[in-house]
């Protein structure tokens, strides 16, 4: 089954090849792989590669306030920061609420980890708490479903607007049609009917979201935002993040919610999408997708209890500092803080990410 077949890009078709592969292990102690045996798992250097939707997330600023993507209250603040009044965590309970140990942190040697904002006592009350997410995200379906379904024609909006005429439609669609392939925008640009930046406005008009620009762009101040693997299959673009607050993601020629969505409850920043002028966002995005990204690991686990096993031992032998779980398409995305996060972009030695087969759709 296709892994991200939504994308239209099978995860075991994508060319590992173009990136460098890593050690097997993620321990520099050499302790066993955290996934254990009998999955089908890849780990990959991804930092060493030579290479408007709503949600969740710390819109407001505040450390101490955290949502789950569902309008649910997390019990610490992301990425693991405690709340008012907890900054020492001595006095936290386990964020298991069916824990029957009845530990506080301060009668606990165990700092770690911390699972969505929640620190957890033990092994079986971390088991619980992925539990409950992978069931979670496996069930939210239809979440991040793109809306505009009934968008007007571009070549149709394009004549409405005076752009183009009724004759260099027609030309235009002629030479698509005998081509077999090519954007109708591609083939009145060729045929000087039209320029690109102007075509681009016309996407950007059916889909009702802004043109964006990737001016000051720095693609390595960027690329722990997501996995190279999204970027790559989804044809995502980060350009910059405004006042620590408000993260512009390009696309190239449509708007891809559900990723956006996952990355504002992943990340806590508010997400405005766009569209880039496709060769300047063909430009920027080969150069971000050779740039330094954070170390992932790619496993085909797909029955639930399998996942929340292998993804329990490895927040487990992690010892993350917070860790989050989300649902990108047909996969499900962990991440690993290892380090406090300063500011609002992750350095890229300080996550490490995991990505799980969730099936279909």
């Amino acid at each position: 089954m296709p892994l991200l077949g939504i994308a239209g890009k099978n995860l075991h078709e994508y060319n590992l090849s173009e990136i460098n592969m890593a050690q097997p292990q993620w321990s520099e102690t050499g302790a066993e792989s955290p996934l254990g045996t009998g999955f089908n798992a890849v780990e990959v250097g991804l930092d060493e590669a030579s290479g408007n939707t709503t949600g969740g997330g710390n819109r407001d600023g505040q450390l101490g306030r955290s949502l789950n993507g569902y309008g649910e209250e997390q019990p610490g603040g992301l990425h693991g920061w405690p709340r008012d009044g907890e900054r020492n965590g001595f006095l936290t309970r386990c964020a298991n609420s069916r824990c029957d140990a009845g530990w506080l942190r301060f009668w606990r040697r165990r700092r770690s980890p911390i699972f969505e904002g929640g620190w957890c006592c033990s092994e079986r009350c971390t088991r619980a708490l992925v539990s409950d997410a992978v069931s979670r995200e496996m069930r939210a379906r239809g979440s991040g479903i793109e809306r505009h379904r009934h968008r007007i024609p571009l070549g149709l909006l394009m004549i409405e607007r005076g752009w183009i005429n009724g004759k260099q439609l027609q030309e235009a669609l002629k030479k698509q049609r005998s081509a077999g392939a090519g954007k109708l925008g591609h083939w009145l640009v060729r045929q000087g009917s039209i320029d690109e930046p102007t075509v681009t406005r016309a996407v950007g008009t059916q889909w009702g979201c802004p043109v964006l620009t990737v001016e000051s762009h720095n693609p390595e101040a960027l690329t722990s935002i997501m996995p190279r693997l999204f970027l790559d299959a989804f044809g995502a673009l980060p350009l910059r993040v405004a006042s620590g607050k408000i993260l512009y993601l390009g696309f190239e020629d449509r708007l891809d919610p559900a990723l956006a969505l996952a990355v504002e409850r992943m990340t806590g920043l508010k997400v405005e999408s766009g569209l880039v002028q496709d060769s300047v966002f063909r430009a920027a995005h080969a150069r971000i997708l050779n740039a330094p990204f954070p170390r992932v690991k790619l496993v085909d686990a797909t029955p639930e209890p399998a996942i929340a096993a292998t993804l329990t031992r490895t927040i487990e032998q992690a010892h993350a500092l917070d860790s989050r779980l989300v649902r990108v398409h047909d996969c499900l995305w962990l991440r690993m803080w290892l380090r406090r996060q300063e500011g609002s972009i992750p350095e890229v030695n300080d996550v490490r990410d995991v990505i799980y087969s969730a099936g279909g759709s």
